[in-house]
């Protein structure tokens, strides 16, 4: 085999490679879904849906009934102001990459406040940090809420924070 020919098969497996991964969907990013998850359901938390697909940017916890949407974003793909670290390689497209998705992130939560909703963004350091925390501030949005009940038309959401 010539080293043209060598250097050809070299740059066709990493296309192949390209297509591959580009072909690779997430299921989202369970790990820190599920941490979440299971602080709310020790909370005694409930009135909560996993992944809508139906409402804009597909939010990790949805409280339909208070119209509250809580995304759960990964520190390096959303670009967390306080521990996104920067690759040492391929620097303009990582760059690309997050700046898109901060964008991306920015506008779908203009468009879900447009909408009526709330949206709440719990970072993947503070939910490893404390699980607790995130609860409390989901709790506190909660109780908050800006809905206004009539007498007639009573909450079917009622919980207490066990923390």
């Amino acid at each position: 085999m010539t080293e043209s020919t060598a250097e050809r098969k070299k740059i066709e497996s990493v296309r192949q490679r390209s297509r591959i991964m580009a072909s690779v969907r997430s299921k989202r990013n369970r790990s820190t879904e599920w941490r979440l998850r299971g602080a709310l359901v020790s909370a005694g938390v409930s009135g909560w849906r996993l992944n809508v697909a139906k409402l804009l940017g597909k939010p990790d916890f949805v409280f339909a009934s208070e119209r509250l949407t809580v995304f759960v974003d990964g520190c390096f793909w959303h670009g967390c102001p306080k521990c996104y670290r920067r690759p040492k390689s391929r620097r303009r497209y990582w760059d690309n990459k997050v700046l898109d998705n901060i964008k991306r992130d920015k506008k779908r939560r203009a468009d879900l406040r447009r909408q009526g909703w709330r949206a709440i963004r719990i970072w993947e350091h503070e939910l490893t940090k404390s699980p607790q925390r995130c609860v409390r501030r989901i709790h506190h949005a909660l109780t908050k809420s800006p809905i206004r009940r009539t007498p007639a038309s009573p909450s079917t959401f009622s919980w207490s924070l066990r923390v």
